[in-house]
């Protein structure tokens, strides 16, 4: 998008980060030609604070979310899901109940299927 990859996003300070949202936003407007005005009118916000958002301002969260809504990026928000990750004592404690083989119906005492002649 702007050239710049960033790798360890834990190694960018807050100032830097948010530039990087802002220059998300803008590519994306300027790759779908709308204006501040056009964008922002459809994101119910001001075009003083879109353009706070893409030079890297603080904006909340909600106005973050309705940009990305009408530049129709929300699926950016994906690296938001929660894995549900289970302990590996929970792990081992449903291993142990499991089965770990199968073995053959178990005759009943005195039942012969099989009968000889003898």
């Amino acid at each position: 998008m702007t050239g710049k990859s960033f790798k360890h996003w834990a190694s960018m300070n807050d100032k830097a980060l948010a530039a990087y949202i802002g220059a998300f936003a803008r590519y994306h407007r300027m790759e779908q030609n709308k204006t501040q005005d056009e964008l922002s009118a459809a994101a119910g916000i001001s075009r003083s604070t879109l353009s706070l958002l893409e030079r890297g301002e603080t904006v909340t969260v909600t106005t973050l979310i309705q940009v990305l809504r009408v530049l129709d990026q929300l699926q950016v928000l994906s690296a938001f899901d929660v894995k549900e990750t289970m302990s590996p004592l929970a792990l081992a404690k449903l291993q142990k109940v499991k089965r770990q083989r199968a073995r053959t119906k178990s005759k009943k005492k005195g039942e012969n299927s099989e009968q000889t002649n003898w």
